[in-house]
């Protein structure tokens, strides 16, 4: 397929189109979408055979369930990342967020504080304050243009009141691939204070070429009784609209108590969800998700490079994702003036930096998930946009 292929998807019910006025404030009739995590690639053919085969079927009564499928996830990971994980271990949810959202809620009481280390994906804090626990910002420090995290300042501030910690791998939204040295790391610091460990591995396949990107448990299987793995096909394919993923639990007191919280909650695999897995989870979609990294890079090198071009702006290096993290703060302008020309002269919608905590303030993200001439537009607007800079 081409990746060049320009797709309207406004009208479509897409959040990322359709409610961009409602979200960002941006409403010219020629906006340009680039806040929501979503692409705007066509759905490949071996998805849309998966979507056809249901359909032959004629059948969308209740179903014998997610064991092919994890079969599917399960295949992937070793494939894919080295991750040998038996397929026992997974259960489905309604996404990560409500992923993340029902672990909270079985795992930690109402009071207790979650660490994440931002700026990060904002619906981890979101999750967190609805849950009534207790977020307790780590913030990340740049050294060589990139974040590390800086697990002295976080013990040294550390209350008691901690029962898990929550990681974004790779991270969202600059695009950071942790390493295994530092993963360890993280795994030794839950030991040692006795935190679970969620990470959120969403990202997992948008992985640059040359890079290597390590998952927790390969890189700390000693960690496995403390950890939860939460996945989806959703980043990758773009199947977000099936809200299905999955939480892999090694230990199975905690997958056993997990897996009463779902069934409390009513909550079981949707056929649509499943069906859209196990069609991305094969050799054809890893022959697609391969091109699609290779689009992606090359989309981020355009940006980037650039982005690097209006004087003061400084793009954060990436590893990973289709999310650019811009810094304006040597700019010497305000944020509001910042998001002016952006919103309104370059009639783009980002995700405002603040959103993602403390350390975001003075940035901005960019979605480059879409077609390079379509970036090419946007790279251009925002360039006249700051064009007086000197």
């Amino acid at each position: 397929m081409s990746f060049d292929e320009i797709i309207d998807r406004r009208d479509t019910n897409s959040s990322k189109w359709d409610k961009m006025e409602r979200a960002t404030g941006v409403s010219a009739p020629d906006a340009i979408a680039m806040w929501i995590a979503d692409m705007d690639f066509r759905a490949p053919e071996f998805l849309q055979d998966g979507v056809r085969g249901l359909m032959e079927k004629a059948n969308y009564g209740y179903f014998a369930g997610d064991d092919k499928m994890c079969e599917a996830v399960s295949w992937w990971m070793s494939e894919r990342h080295g991750w040998e994980v038996d397929p026992g271990w997974m259960s489905s949810t309604g996404g990560l967020g409500h992923a993340i959202a029902l672990l909270l809620e079985t795992f930690t009481d109402p009071g207790d504080e979650v660490i994440i280390f931002t700026p990060v994906y904002h619906e981890f804090a979101f999750k967190i304050t609805k849950a009534n626990r207790v977020v307790h910002e780590s913030p990340l420090v740049i050294r060589d243009g990139v974040y590390h995290m800086d697990l002295e300042a976080l013990e040294a501030g550390l209350t008691g009141r901690e029962k898990a910690m929550l990681i974004s791998s790779p991270h969202n939204p600059a695009g950071r691939i942790w390493t295994p040295d530092e993963l360890r790391a993280l795994a030794e610091f839950c030991e040692r204070h006795d935190l679970l460990m969620i990470a959120d591995e969403i990202h997992h396949d948008l992985v640059y070429p040359g890079q290597i990107y390590t998952p927790f448990l390969v890189a700390a299987p000693e960690a496995a009784d403390r950890s939860i793995i939460i996945t989806a096909a959703s980043k990758t394919f773009n199947i977000a609209g099936a809200r299905l993923g999955t939480a892999t639990i090694p230990n199975a007191e905690k997958r056993n108590v997990f897996r009463h919280a779902l069934m409390v909650h009513q909550t079981q695999p949707n056929i649509l969800g499943v069906e859209l897995t196990r069609a991305a989870y094969s050799p054809a979609g890893a022959a697609w998700a391969d091109e699609l990294a290779d689009y992606i890079d090359g989309n981020h090198r355009l940006f980037l490079d650039g982005m690097a071009q209006i004087s003061g702006v400084v793009p954060m290096p990436m590893q990973s994702t289709y999310l650019t993290w811009i810094d304006f703060s040597n700019t010497g302008m305000e944020m509001p003036d910042v998001i002016r020309r952006v919103k309104t002269d370059a009639r783009i919608a980002p995700s405002v930096g603040s959103d993602f905590g403390t350390g975001g303030e003075t940035f901005l993200r960019f979605n480059i998930g879409t077609p390079r001439p379509r970036l090419e537009e946007a790279l251009s607007r925002l360039q006249d946009a700051f064009s007086d800079l000197q």
